[in-house]
């Protein structure tokens, strides 16, 4: 009475199959009960549930509030809610209040919550414009260059 019937004229179901991307916006996490030693590489971002010992270079990196990274990190991004030790190169780097850091640190953005535990050295990276426009509001002996 409430069941319907298919119709002759429509298309089988197929299931498909999950999306398995490799780009930049794929995201692989590293659960609490995995430890690795070594180097790992991804063009995408890694979540660090569990600890890892070695070389890291990813577009992003996050470590959770229980993951541990002891190493070299390179991320474009880097956010911290657990344990690094180190030395990182990222663009922006953001240590939520939960996050202990002993790392050398190369940033272009920094992100500091009250109650991050941190100690090393922080060397910012100054931006180098590429090209310098014909027509500058700036004064010519204002303008600053990179060496």
């Amino acid at each position: 009475m409430f069941s319907k019937t298919p119709e002759p004229t429509a298309a089988p179901v197929t299931p498909t199959a999950p999306n398995r991307g490799t780009g930049p916006n794929t995201k692989s996490v590293l659960a609490q009960d995995l430890r690795i030693t070594g180097e790992i590489t991804s063009t995408g971002t890694i979540e660090v549930l569990g600890e890892i010992e070695g070389n890291l270079t990813a577009r992003g990196l996050i470590v959770g509030l229980e993951g541990r990274v002891a190493g070299t990190v390179s991320a474009e991004t880097v956010e911290v809610k657990g344990r690094l030790d180190g030395r990182v190169a990222t663009h922006d780097f953001a240590l939520r209040a939960t996050a202990e850091v002993a790392a050398d640190v190369s940033y272009t953005t920094l992100v500091i919550e009250g109650g991050a535990l941190i100690e090393g050295r922080f060397m910012l990276n100054k931006a180098c414009p590429t090209q310098v426009p014909v027509r500058s509001a700036v004064p010519r002996d204002q303008r600053r260059f990179c060496r």
